[in-house]
């Protein structure tokens, strides 16, 4: 069955007006509620489908999938089964979702495969082997040039050839709703000869995506911006911490350590690849020339709002942040293709994060290290409280949503609530 708008799916679950859970969505995650064990299901508007229970009730029983497949705590054995068998599953729930199919709308299960999601607990979607975080937003990277560097020459010579990453922390990544304690390390401030140990006082966010791996490759091997598409299964929205004090004095020469490693925050659904292929837009004009491996013969860029929000105590939230992932430089394909190009293997599962997705306008910076000018200017909430970084008790918010045609797919949030360093 198609995703495409002109089809103008309806189904007979009733979906809130502005859901990021549509019938044209049908994320993948892993959850559990007081009387289920953890299991994996897809999400329409407020509902939960429990896809083990419709294994059960014979639904699936035509692709002859492994037992227990949806019984499962992460969903790598079922990612690891292909696309071809991921994209079946999917559009098998849309069709039973249908208007016009009452197969499970009139079914005797209907009560056990349809949950409330406020009564159920998410659970981290996938274990992560390995994470790699790109630094791809030209935006993002020019404002920190300009901060820290030369303002005349803001990116550095390798820049614009080259999609910028790292290797970072997998064990400390966590799914939304977890708290974040305040990292400690060594700080240095510019004015004084010797570096000082205790919190983080520059504690920030980074307003970011991050796409999951759908397939393993052999070391030596290499992936094409042309195959790129088929090892990525998903996208989640990504926040990844950073304590910018720590970082500053500890970045060169191999770059950040317990100023990132301390927390990342993920979103629990599973946006397909699939589901966002109708939000695709041209990616921005690259200049040098990029080298062979790294030209594209498509489009694997996606038009997909994104948002940052801080919620003191005991207060509202206030938006700080409206982005777009479509100003990454450079994309997803480039990305994996660069990734591999040396022949580093990847396994199914991989987190694979965009970086600080920044715009062109001051209130489209991703990060506090962007909008506050490294602490030079004050953010102001909506209650009138400011903000230079993240303080104790403050809760940041991230959402995401795709939408066209009067068709919306959205990440849901993830959020986490800051505590004081141990």
């Amino acid at each position: 069955m198609s995703d495409s708008p002109s089809n103008a799916l309806t189904t007979w679950v009733e979906v809130p007006k502005n859901s990021d859970f549509t019938i044209y969505n049908l994320p993948f995650g892993v959850f559990k509620n007081k009387k289920l064990s953890p299991r994996i299901g897809t999400a329409i508007g407020d509902k939960i489908v429990d896809l083990s229970i419709l294994d059960q009730e014979g639904f699936f029983s035509d692709m002859f999938l492994p037992e227990g497949i949806f019984l499962k705590e992460s969903l790598n054995d079922l990612i690891e089964l292909g696309k071809v068998t991921t994209k079946k599953i999917r559009e098998r729930v849309q069709d039973l979702l249908l208007t016009e199919n009452e197969k499970l709308r009139d079914h005797s299960a209907r009560g056990k495969v349809m949950l409330n999601r406020k009564e159920a607990t998410m659970l981290m979607p996938v274990k992560i082997g390995d994470y790699t975080d790109f630094y791809s937003s030209m935006e993002h990277a020019t404002n920190v040039g300009k901060m820290f560097r030369d303002p005349e020459n803001a990116l550095l010579p390798n820049w614009k050839h080259l999609p910028v990453g790292y290797h970072g922390r997998a064990s400390s990544i966590i799914p939304s709703g977890v708290p974040v304690i305040r990292p400690k390390g060594q700080t240095k401030d510019p004015e004084s000869g010797s570096p000082v140990f205790g919190p983080s006082k520059k504690l920030d966010f980074e307003l970011e995506l991050a796409f999951i791996t759908g397939k393993s490759t052999k070391l030596g091997d290499s992936v094409s911006t042309a195959d790129a598409e088929d090892y990525i299964f998903g996208f989640v929205l990504f926040n990844d911490w950073s304590a910018r004090d720590i970082q500053a004095w500890e970045y060169v020469p191999l770059g950040p350590f317990l100023g990132k490693s301390f927390a990342s925050s993920i979103s629990p659904w599973v946006v397909t690849l699939e589901a966002l292929e109708q939000f695709k837009v041209e990616s921005p004009m690259q200049e040098p020339e990029v080298l062979d491996y790294l030209k594209c013969e498509k489009s694997h860029s996606f038009d997909i709002q994104l948002e940052a929000y801080i919620q003191p105590e005991d207060e509202k939230a206030s938006k700080v942040c409206t982005s777009n992932f479509k100003n990454m430089y450079w994309n997803v394909a480039q990305q994996l293709a660069h990734h591999t190009v040396n022949g580093c293997n990847i396994n199914v599962g991989d987190m694979m994060a965009s970086g600080t997705i920044s715009g062109q306008e001051p209130d489209s910076f991703g990060s506090m290290l962007e909008l506050s000018w490294n602490g030079k200017n004050a953010v102001k909430l909506e209650s009138g409280t400011e903000r230079k970084f993240i303080e104790d008790g403050d809760t940041v918010i991230m959402k995401g949503f795709a939408e066209k045609d009067g068709v919306r797919i959205g990440f849901g949030e993830v959020k986490a609530k800051v505590l004081p360093a141990k």
